[in-house]
């Protein structure tokens, strides 16, 4: 009895240590990121006087944030279903209409109404943010607008080919209503996560690392992740299905390191980019995740270092194996993964933002 007593006390005192450890981190981050929200400054300039409307394509986090800054950045702002854009634009007669991607839950009459919008004398323009994956469809979409924006910088010479006269880049951003530091339940908490679709190469990646991932608190968000050769070794890490925004800004802030990796953009490879058009730019999940204030290991596009600087703003890997070190190394580092995360939810909250990109988007459009 006295051995299990003692054992029990050491557990006991071992668990306080803990969760102190946790406690003090977490209490930490969250101080830090307060006193970055304090100090960081952006550039303020009066709204534009151009009404504005805009037609969601369903992104809640990439929608939620344009809707919010068109509030701010704008005079008028009306939120429009695809199915109704000719109609509002009649109604409403605003400066310019923006179309969200244009993509997936648009009616079959969707370019027809764009025409005949412009007819009207109403500009329109488009912001895809699903380039270079679904080029098979955009190429044929971007000559029915008058500016075309896209997140991803290598398409620019794509759209120009197709005799598209404006077309800009625009990355993306996120939304801070959504995206932001916050303390979790224990639920949330994790070593590891990663929140995605199982597209073919990250199924790779996470079939080489899962002996690695066993003894760790991880999840893995998201479909198709039965596609793992490894599969049994990480179904008990799997949260399987769709995660809902603000569960996943949980998640983001409850783990100690959020693993980023870009899809492949191969034709055939869960793509419509038959003309295998490359990527260089970075995902949406980049500026969340670092909105998070979390520990961001990503793979590295050719302009990643343009909006972050690798081991101090953002950590990248190279491959499965690199990744597997870089894992090992912030897991045992709490305070260098925490000033990394901070710097980076520093230079989101700085540079990053919805309001940001809806300027640079009106001075484009000569809305401004």
């Amino acid at each position: 009895m006295r051995m299990r007593s003692a054992a029990s006390r050491k557990n006991h005192l071992r668990g306080r240590e803990d969760g102190y450890a946790k406690g003090w981190l977490d209490g930490w981050r969250l101080g830090i990121c307060g006193g970055i929200d304090a100090t960081v400054r952006q550039e303020t300039f009066p709204p534009s006087r151009a009404r504005i409307l805009y037609v969601p394509q369903g992104f809640e986090a990439i929608d939620q944030g344009v809707i919010a800054a068109l509030r701010s950045e704008t005079s008028e702002v009306r939120v429009s279903p695809a199915t109704e854009m000719r109609l509002q634009a009649e109604q409403f007669r605003p400066d310019a209409v923006l179309v969200m991607n244009g993509l997936h839950v648009f009616p079959p009459d969707h370019l027809e109404q764009i025409d005949a919008i412009r007819a009207m004398g109403i500009p329109a323009m488009i912001w895809f943010v699903d380039d270079p994956y679904v080029t098979d469809l955009t190429v044929k979409i971007a000559p029915h607008y008058d500016y075309v924006f896209t997140h991803e910088r290598s398409c620019l010479p794509l759209y120009r080919s197709c005799g598209c006269m404006q077309v800009h880049h625009l990355p993306l951003a996120s939304h801070p209503d959504y995206f932001k530091p916050m303390a979790v339940p224990p639920e949330y908490r994790t070593d590891i996560c990663f929140i995605g679709m199982a597209f073919w190469n990250r199924v790779e990646l996470f079939d080489a690392i899962a002996p690695f991932l066993q003894g760790k608190k991880v999840l893995i968000g998201g479909k198709l992740w039965e596609r793992m050769t490894n599969y049994s070794l990480v179904s008990h890490f799997v949260n399987d299905g769709w995660i809902e925004v603000p569960e996943t800004a949980k998640y983001y802030n409850g783990a100690k390191i959020v693993i980023n990796l870009h899809r492949t953009t191969e034709a055939g490879k869960d793509n419509l980019n038959g003309i295998n058009w490359q990527a260089e730019s970075i995902n949406p999940r980049t500026f969340e995740m670092a909105a998070c204030a979390s520990l961001q290991l990503t793979d590295v596009r050719q302009e990643l270092p343009e909006y972050y600087a690798i081991g101090s703003e953002i950590a990248v890997f190279r491959d499965a194996n690199d990744l597997v070190k870089q894992l090992e190394h912030y897991l045992s580092r709490d305070e260098e993964r925490q000033w990394v995360a901070a710097r980076g939810y520093r230079r989101t909250r700085r540079d990053h933002t919805f309001n940001n990109r809806i300027r640079r988007l009106l001075q484009s459009a000569g809305l401004v």
